[in-house]
């Protein structure tokens, strides 16, 4: 039994002949071809799933089903891209359209950190687990959310954003051009800003050293940290109350067995995990009486977003 997994990104279209027990047999890239037209860039996607089947010397009846994921807004019950910023997606029929190409009718579409979430709890950290919270730290704060088994979307597909919580009135513009809203504080991106503003601030740290030496990259304020740099001792200890400020929101509303960690940012593994994890047990509601929330690295890594789509259609 064979599934098939497209994660769509900004600069390359990912896809994978996945099985069963979440384990992935191939994988084909395209690139993304931001300047084409929506529809053309279906047509790519569906060209990558034929080549897939065609490679791994399949039929299109032993695929069993086929998912999607994609960055932005995306209506899930409808088959349809309402919007994605950095893709030419604008109520893209996706669904619709790959059906009428590939003849195969068991096709879904998600937000890509929906699918990541189901991955990671079908078959990667939260494995087991029926009350997941999934967030993606890079450009953006990503979020899925699994609640007594379930994707949870929202009304019409349009919630599950939980990058765009508010921790700061009249705060930092996000990019969705809203301020204070955690995407601003807590993603790769931001962790950036504030690694290179505390590096304007102190050139004589380690921090900056190490800027210059090895380019601004949100590994090196945890290289510094280790080697006692206090410049990114306090860079970090903000970051992770950024960040553990907005996982406390989030999981004081849904009370989540496993709160999972993804992006570039989560390769920190212990040195951002373990403060995280003692910052949401002591921050969350009823911390000394309420089951204690695991908080965990991502494992699927790169393959997140192939497992994660195939799991749509599992």
């Amino acid at each position: 039994m064979y599934y098939i997994g497209i994660d769509i990104g900004g600069m390359s279209i990912k896809g994978g002949l996945v099985t069963q027990d979440g384990s992935i047999l191939l994988k084909k890239t395209i690139v993304t071809g931001v300047d084409k037209k929506d529809r053309d860039i279906v047509l790519d996607i569906a060209a990558l799933i034929n080549d897939i089947i065609s490679e791994y010397k399949i039929k299109k009846e032993d695929i069993k089903g086929i998912g999607i994921g994609s960055p932005g807004s995306v209506y899930d019950e409808k088959g349809i891209i309402r919007y994605c910023c950095n893709i030419p997606f604008r109520n893209t029929e996706i669904v619709k359209i790959l059906k009428n190409e590939l003849g195969i009718n068991n096709i879904f579409v998600s937000n890509d950190a929906n699918c990541a979430c189901l991955g990671e709890t079908m078959f990667g950290a939260a494995k087991g687990h029926k009350n997941t919270i999934l967030m993606t730290l890079g450009t953006g704060v990503g979020t899925g959310f699994i609640v007594d088994g379930k994707l949870l979307t929202g009304f019409k597909s349009a919630g599950a954003e939980g990058g765009h919580i508010q921790i700061n009135i009249g705060g930092k513009e996000c990019g969705c051009g809203k301020k204070g809203h955690l995407e601003a504080y807590a993603s790769a991106k931001a962790l950036m800003q504030q690694i290179d503003e505390a590096c304007i601030k102190n050139p004589d740290s380690l921090l900056n050293k190490l800027k210059e030496k090895e380019g601004l990259d949100g590994k090196i304020v945890f290289e510094a940290a280790k080697e006692g740099c206090k410049t990114a001792k306090s860079v970090l200890k903000k970051y992770i109350k950024y960040l553990g400020m907005g996982l406390v929101t989030l999981a004081n509303v849904f009370f989540p067995e496993v709160i999972i960690i993804g992006g570039g940012v989560s390769n920190a593994g212990d040195d951002l995990i373990k403060p995280l994890q003692r910052y949401v047990s002591r921050n969350i509601y009823g911390s000394e009486f309420n089951p204690k929330i695991k908080v965990m690295a991502a494992e699927l890594k790169n393959d997140a977003g192939i497992i994660g789509a195939a799991c749509l259609a599992m």
